[in-house]
């Protein structure tokens, strides 16, 4: 699966639902809510204080 920066939580996991267990384990308890069909990868990483790269790392190795 290719994640672009512009993909929303909600369409990453639309696309491979494997990847709720991923943020859910990375302290994204949020990813069923409102702000995950507006708020990119990236975007949520910095609000909840995690690592980008490290999140995206984990997804790719899906």
């Amino acid at each position: 699966m290719t994640i672009t920066d512009e993909m929303t939580i909600g369409e990453i996991i639309l696309a491979n639902p494997e990847v709720a267990p991923i943020l859910m384990e990375s302290g994204m308890h949020c990813i069923g809510c409102p702000a995950s069909q507006g708020e990119t990868l990236a975007e949520a990483a910095m609000v909840h204080g995690l690592d980008y790269d490290y999140l995206l790392k984990k997804i790719k190795e899906l």
